[in-house]
């Protein structure tokens, strides 16, 4: 609580690192609420503009490297839940 979280995502592919490749994260509540989406990424970081995570959520990866980390600046206790990162790169899967 209080400092910044790091969430990490690796991933490997067999296909080269191209401009098609998209990076999403979702957080679920621990009370298994609504999923929602906080991050998206497609040749730039796009981050939420509404919701619990507007404001929070950093682009801290690098397609290049495997990695599509991002960190939440501020987490509380009520951010307690499941973050989910899913990677495509077409046409690998």
């Amino acid at each position: 609580v209080g400092e910044e979280a790091l969430l990490k995502c690796s991933f490997k592919s067999s296909s080269p690192i191209t401009e098609s490749l998209l990076v999403d994260w979702t957080y679920r509540p621990l009370d298994g609420g609504q999923m929602e989406t906080v991050f998206h990424y497609q040749s730039i970081p796009h981050p939420t503009t509404v919701g619990r995570f507007k404001d929070r959520i950093s682009w801290v990866g690098n397609v290049a490297n495997g990695d599509a980390s991002i960190a939440l600046q501020s987490p509380a206790m009520s951010d307690n839940g499941t973050f989910f990162c899913n990677v495509k790169n077409p046409p690998d899967v």
